[in-house]
């Protein structure tokens, strides 16, 4: 069997207040804090030892995803495949390893040259159980831990070159945007762990990360309590067309956007047929003026 990813591990981002990111991830979103410095926050949102990897620098932003292939031989492959299609791929070192808790890591830049792709295999596992400050339990585990949405400042054809052809995604269905159509592209059963969509009109890279919970009640107590911590709300509470998600959209610390919303839903390849949606949303999402 070809080798291919198999979930979205971990993202690794920049912020120039990791106070405020612990406010928003673990007091607003649920996430618990693993590891605190003056350099560097890991938050957790199920057994494995972190999924939010923030650090501190002059500006915010993504740095890198990191996407597990399942084991060495599966590492080896899509290596392989990605220098023959003409990616540096740097191995990581023993402190790029130690950082990233894994057993061992690639990694390449993306084709606009924005963002860190990192593969990787063995995720370090916690033995203390995930507590979330605010009771949420999230949709993780083998699923991920959300998905990531790219703006493109260059067209879709490199990307669905890398994401479907070398890294073995499928295709979940296409949304019509404006000027192009969004590409949505899943590795496991999960809808979309990866998304995206030429896009001139807005900063290139990383637009948001999703998370989601399982308790639509929860939800709509940290929709109301977003609110009334002042957070920038990115989209109101609405429903999405292609995974069903009910969610909202707030800006985090780092400047980019957290979906947080519950209720998507799972693609079974053998039945999955991708479609064509003339819009992202079926009610709500509304974005607030000068937003």
């Amino acid at each position: 069997m070809q080798a291919k990813v198999k979930a979205l591990g971990y993202a690794v981002v920049s912020a120039t207040d990791l106070d405020e990111w612990v406010k928003f991830g673990s007091g607003l979103l649920g996430l618990q804090v693993a590891h605190r410095d003056d350099d560097r926050l890991l938050l957790r949102m199920d057994h494995y030892a972190y999924r939010f990897d923030v650090r501190r620098a002059d500006e915010g932003g993504a740095l890198a995803l990191g996407w597990d292939v399942g084991g060495p031989e599966a590492l080896a492959e899509l290596t392989a495949r990605l220098t023959e299609a003409g990616y540096a791929v740097e191995q990581g070192s023993a402190e790029l390893i130690a950082e990233r808790k894994v057993v061992d890591v690639v990694r390449f830049r993306d084709p606009e040259d924005i963002i860190d792709h990192e593969l990787f295999w063995g995720l370090k596992s916690a033995t203390e159980k995930f507590v979330s400050p605010i009771g949420a339990s999230f949709v993780a585990g083998d699923l991920g831990f959300g998905h990531a949405f790219q703006a493109l400042h260059h067209g879709n054809d490199a990307y669905n070159k890398l994401f479907r052809e070398i890294l073995g995604f499928r295709l979940s269905d296409h949304i019509e945007m404006p000027g192009d159509l969004g590409t949505f592209v899943h590795c496991n059963p999960r809808h979309h762990s990866f998304a995206f969509a030429n896009a001139p009109h807005r900063p290139a890279g990383i637009g948001h990360f999703m998370f989601e919970i399982d308790d639509l009640d929860l939800l709509g107590r940290q929709w109301d309590a977003v609110q009334d911590a002042g957070v920038t709300v990115l989209s109101t509470l609405g429903k999405h067309t292609n995974d069903e998600m009910i969610s909202f959209y707030v800006r985090s610390p780092s400047g980019f956007g957290i979906e947080y919303g519950v209720g998507g839903i799972l693609i079974d390849d053998e039945t999955w047929l991708p479609v064509r949606y003339d819009s992202a949303h079926y009610w709500g999402h509304r974005r607030p003026e000068g937003v």
